[in-house]
């Protein structure tokens, strides 16, 4: 994907001026899913939008009238089953929440990748607290496949281990055209 216009979004690779709008929201992430992410410092703001500007697997999600980042997406199918099944995912700073954002840049991504990657089927991870992002799935038309109990672990600021509730949604090419019309 080279880059994705919206209404109100463009979807691109990284550039090095994203680092400032990556670390407004990395420097403390809104849940701890994303805590891996945490960036303490413009520097390494700077090292990690070199390294995803270079990943075509990752994308910043920005305002198409003035370029600003206000989140990304990432996408893989690296260690699927079949090249057809991806793995996708989304971040937004929180001052871009309930503005439909989200909802706007990952139906592109999911227009992007059934027309042009020939996905079958797309899946995401959401952690059971993570309430936002469950019902961007939901409007997504994607169903709730499952919960896993304590499935993911991550490392708390103290350093103890916290192991998360984590639902998968998925949705498959069929669906998702029999529900285009209702999404937006």
């Amino acid at each position: 994907m080279n880059r994705i216009i919206t209404p109100r979004l463009a979807i691109r690779h990284f550039k090095e001026k994203d680092a400032a709008g990556l670390l407004d929201y990395l420097f403390s992430p809104c849940t701890p899913c994303f805590q891996s992410e945490r960036l303490a410092s413009l520097t390494e703001a700077q090292a990690e939008v070199a390294k995803r500007a270079t990943d075509p697997c990752q994308f910043a999600v920005c305002m198409k009238n003035t370029d600003a980042l206000i989140g990304h997406l990432f996408m893989d199918n690296s260690g699927e089953p079949d090249s057809e099944t991806w793995s996708v995912g989304w971040h937004f700073n929180p001052r871009y929440t309930r503005q439909g954002f989200a909802t706007e840049s990952v139906t592109a991504l999911f227009q992007y990748l059934f027309n042009e990657k020939g996905a079958r089927r797309l899946y995401a991870w959401v952690e059971d607290y993570n309430v936002a992002s469950q019902r961007l799935c939901e409007r997504l038309h994607m169903r709730r496949e499952g919960c896993f109990k304590e499935f993911v672990s991550f490392i708390s600021e103290n350093g103890i281990k916290r192991y998360d509730n984590t639902c998968i949604y998925a949705l498959l090419k069929k669906e998702w055209i029999s529900t285009l019309k209702t999404i937006s």
